[in-house]
């Protein structure tokens, strides 16, 4: 199993997840400040830990590759690198910390880390990441790691009921 140290202030592993990881998963994504997410939150333990049965396959088919962050020994995040179907050079960073453990440059820290395995060791050309206009906290993310942003994409996310705009910011290699 491939574990990935970051060294800088926070010390950070990426590790790929566990399927014991998903009751920690569970209370971060449920109890968490999520205003500007988009990405489905589990309703149970039992159905998270079926998503991360699935991580595994999607890595095997270079789709997705999924990692638990892990702080001082402790599960605190999760992050990927997702592969567009389109266009296999690219990929889009997501990430998300338990709000216990924000504004400790965490999320910056694993964008570090998945950049250089993005780069290096899946070959990919371009990383993007987006986000909602609102979520400053993962513009601060992009802006640290030097990601340059090109623009606003009007209700590009479909996400339940609406249509949402993202921000996106890139970087090529």
């Amino acid at each position: 199993m491939r574990k990935i140290i970051v060294e800088g202030e926070n010390m950070i592993k990426l590790r790929y997840p566990l399927i014991s990881d998903a009751e920690a998963f569970f209370r971060i994504l449920t109890e968490g400040k999520f205003e500007y997410y988009y990405a489905t939150i589990p309703e149970s333990i039992d159905l998270e830990r079926k998503w991360l049965e699935r991580r595994e396959h999607k890595r095997k088919n270079n789709l997705e590759y999924n990692f638990s962050i892990i702080y001082n020994n402790i599960l605190v995040g999760g992050c990927e690198i997702r592969i567009d179907k389109e266009n296999s050079h690219v990929g889009e960073l997501g990430y998300f910390v338990d709000r216990e453990y924000f504004n400790k440059r965490i999320a910056t820290e694993a964008v570090k880390a998945l950049e250089k395995i993005a780069f290096e060791e899946l070959k990919l050309v371009r990383l993007e990441i987006r986000m909602d206009p609102r979520n400053k906290a993962s513009e601060k993310v992009a802006i640290k790691n030097n990601f340059e942003k090109e623009g606003l994409l009007k209700k590009v996310v479909k996400f339940q009921n609406g249509y949402f705009d993202n921000i996106i910011y890139a970087k090529v290699k």
